[in-house]
């Protein structure tokens, strides 16, 4: 397992590297111009290009990558543009408010949607199998920007229950910083509730023909022993593999979440940095954002060995 793991993290490095050519290059042969941003909409074409200048942007796009690939090898994701300070620094102060988001998210999606879909399973054909497969239909369909703003008209405006938007640091009290996360965090939990619970009936209900639960049974096993013990245990692997992958999807519907709630996180940071073409804030960002997706399948692998004693790397 020591070897496979070793591969695993050498294996990264080339992934982002590769990320960061794709990410540098799309940046700059897009539409659109930094130091137009920053000038403003009155800027004489001299001031503009006294700020192409000042940021390094016009040297030739190979120079414009050395620079920045050296930086990047240092240690350094650079400086953004438009809030001027080091790209690293901004990520460190953002990335609390995201983090929480994310793992609220998760928690609730998998505490809701494994017991769905084992029940589900269980009751292959009922009306609870049949209302799930029709909230999983509804979880796909409706946008998370939709049931966001349905969320805070009903129970912020309507009920006046929680927040509208906003975030509080959990360093200011666990009560309110868990207020603000409620609403996003059920929002963006919906959609994986739908995947992870789909799933979960699928993997439990193949599990659930085997001879080796008909044995459990016909021993006199209780009937939640046999559907935890050994249904779900033996069909883990399935499950962990789509709660890994729903992981590495939070990020899309982070950006949205964040932007939605008016929380000061990362997504909402790369919706700024877009928006402002902040080229060293959109790199960081996305490049931080690979190394977390890479590093959750990793993890994601390495589980499967707890779970699954069978499998060998």
């Amino acid at each position: 397992m020591l070897s496979f793991l070793v591969k695993r993290i050498l294996a990264t490095v080339p992934v982002l590297l590769i990320v960061a050519v794709l990410v540098f290059l799309l940046l700059r042969l897009t539409p659109g111009d930094p130091a137009t941003i920053i000038a403003g909409d009155a800027a004489s074409p001299e001031n503009v290009a006294k700020i192409r200048e000042n940021l390094g942007l016009s040297k030739p796009l190979l120079v414009q990558f050395g620079i920045w690939f050296g930086n990047l090898m240092a240690g350094d994701l650079g400086e953004s543009y438009f809030f001027k300070m080091k790209v690293s620094t901004l990520i460190g102060q953002r990335i609390e408010p995201t983090l929480a988001l994310s793992f609220c998210t998760i928690v609730i999606a998998v505490l809701v949607a494994v017991p769905l879909g084992v029940i589900a399973a269980w009751k292959q054909g009922g009306w609870l199998d049949r209302a799930l497969m029709g909230f999983s239909v509804m979880g796909f369909s409706v946008p998370v920007f939709v049931l966001g703003y349905l969320l805070i008209w009903l129970v912020s405006l309507k009920l006046a229950l929680l927040p509208v938007q906003g975030y509080q640091r959990i360093a200011d009290g666990f009560g309110p910083f868990i207020r603000h996360l409620i609403l996003p965090s059920i929002t963006l939990s919906v959609i994986y509730i739908a995947l992870i619970a789909r799933v979960t009936r699928a993997a439990v209900q193949d599990v659930l023909s085997e001879d080796y639960i008909r044995t459990a049974r016909a021993k006199g096993l209780p009937e939640v022993r046999v559907l935890v013990g050994h249904a779900l245990a033996n069909a883990a692997v399935p499950i962990l593999t789509v709660i890994g992958i729903g992981i590495a999807l939070l990020i899309g519907g982070v950006v949205v979440t964040e932007s939605v709630y008016g929380i000061p996180g990362l997504g909402r940071l790369t919706v700024d940095a877009v928006l402002a073409r902040d080229f060293p804030t959109i790199q960081g960002v996305i490049l931080f954002f690979s190394f977390v997706y890479v590093l959750i399948n990793l993890l994601v692998d390495l589980s499967y060995l707890v779970f699954d004693p069978r499998i060998r790397y």
